[in-house]
């Protein structure tokens, strides 16, 4: 199965975010800098485009970690402080627990001073896809 059209990280996706993801065992993180057509408020992020990638940026994790796929159950995402546009932003998750095939994951989106904008947590289902 082929992600290359997926919205959020598809390399192939003419409109998509193009989110490329570091793995370092413990945690992942990428990097986007949101340009104007991503915009909700002025000069703020739609918050629909920040609940994707940190949706993503979670199920990539699991992706890197245990090399299986996995389908969002639960994504709760708590909007501290309006995220900024056109501005580099970091987007980090991992993994807080797993019992059987559901994984709770934390992934937060931080400004270049490190301020925390947003932060979700969720519940993803390991499945197999054919």
């Amino acid at each position: 199965m082929s992600d290359e059209y997926c919205f959020a990280c598809g390399e192939k996706n003419p409109i998509g975010l193009h989110l490329m993801f570091d793995f370092d065992g413990e945690k992942i993180t990428t990097r986007k800098f949101l340009p104007r057509e991503f915009e909700g408020y002025e000069g703020a992020a739609h918050g629909g485009i920040i609940s994707t990638m940190l949706d993503e940026t979670m199920c990539k994790f699991i992706d890197a970690k245990y090399h299986e796929r996995a389908m969002t159950g639960r994504l709760e995402v708590r909007f501290k402080f309006p995220t900024p546009i056109e501005q580099e932003l970091k987007i980090s998750a991992w993994e807080e627990s797993q019992r059987r095939n559901i994984i709770a994951m934390r992934s937060t989106v931080e400004t270049p001073d490190g301020v925390i904008t947003a932060e979700a947590t969720a519940k993803f289902a390991v499945v197999a896809l054919s």
